[in-house]
């Protein structure tokens, strides 16, 4: 064999080889990628800012960007306050008498505590009665309805929003019942005659509403709503945070996807064609870029066909349809050839 002769057989088989290579580390980089995707999910279409639902999205993992929309406002009717949030959560404490241990030492003070504490378990009870229930409970009073552009929040997404805030209530809002009752001090109301200086039993009340802000959200797509994927892997399927967030920091641990993916394929195929190429032109007669093509597609579709088999049988199908219309294509050349 000559040494041009040879020159070509090494410069073909590197173009063959180079297409082999690129067309798995294109399917490396996608199989690695969907895999950590899969944790959380699947696969997330950035949809941005004021997304609408879209056919053939339902099922698909998406992300959103936006301030959220109270279409319901939730409404506390004991107190009749009705706030512009996606959650209102309502707090309600007693002064009561707390136990303080300091070492050895115990000692007994009147404050503030959001749940009903039994004197009966003090070491020294006696002058330490506590009132035996509270008149009013705490609740969490949630939107009626909420929206991300044109997407419906469900429940789980509703109570992710982050944030808290208090609210400011209206002492002439209230019902005739409590209105004899509470007077607003702050941002509370209470039952204290003189809210400065509570006694024994007083009751106070406040409320915390979520803000409306900027938040970026995955999920997946139910209809028109967003839900959290229930079969994800990380056992949640969703995230939220303030924000416009990029998707890989709202999930570190995902790896960067390769990019221009098609791209990428046909220049693997055309690589493994012109390698397939050059190793013809050493045989007489043999130059046949279609030959060519088919040699050099059949090459690199098996690779990717393999690649995916584990992973993505659709795939996988579509490179090994691909490596059988190579296979008819060198036939047929060949066949023509002789």
């Amino acid at each position: 064999m000559s040494v041009h002769k040879l020159g070509l057989n090494v410069v073909g088989a590197l173009l063959v080889l180079a297409g082999v290579g690129l067309v798995a580390m294109n399917a490396r980089g996608l199989i690695n990628y969907r895999a950590a995707a899969s944790r959380h999910g699947g696969e997330v279409v950035d949809l941005g800012a004021d997304a609408h639902p879209q056919a053939g999205q339902h099922g698909s993992m998406v992300r959103v960007v936006g301030v959220p929309t109270v279409v319901e406002s939730p409404h506390d009717p004991e107190f009749n306050l009705k706030v512009n949030t996606p959650g209102l959560l309502r707090h309600v404490e007693m002064f009561q008498w707390r136990e303080v241990r300091i070492g050895a030492s115990v000692h007994y003070e009147l404050d503030w505590v959001d749940r009903l504490l039994d004197a009966r378990r003090f070491e020294d009870p006696t002058g330490h009665v506590n009132p035996d229930r509270f008149p009013i409970t705490g609740k969490h009073f949630d939107a009626g309805l909420v929206q991300m552009g044109g997407f419906k929040l469900g429940p789980v997404l509703l109570h992710a929003l982050p944030g808290s805030r208090q609210v400011t209530p209206d002492p002439a809002a209230l019902p005739t019942n409590l209105a004899a009752s509470f007077s607003k001090y702050g941002n509370y109301l209470v039952t204290s005659q003189r809210p400065g200086d509570p006694r024994l039993g007083d009751v106070r009340v406040s409320w915390d509403e979520v803000p409306l802000q900027l938040v970026t959200i995955v999920a997946r797509v139910d209809g028109d709503r967003l839900v959290a994927a229930s079969d994800a892997d990380d056992g949640k399927g969703y995230e939220v945070q303030i924000g416009d967030v990029s998707l890989f920091d709202m999930f570190p641990d995902l790896p960067v996807p390769p990019e221009l993916v098609l791209s990428g394929r046909i220049l693997a195929v055309l690589l493994g064609a012109l390698g397939a190429f050059v190793l013809l032109s050493t045989h007489p007669g043999r130059r046949d870029p279609l030959l060519a093509l088919g040699l050099g597609g059949l090459a690199v579709g098996a690779v990717a066909g393999m690649l995916w088999l584990g992973s993505d049988l659709r795939m996988a199908g579509a490179w090994l349809a691909a490596v059988a219309l190579c296979i008819v294509l060198v036939i047929w050349r060949l066949r023509r050839t002789h």
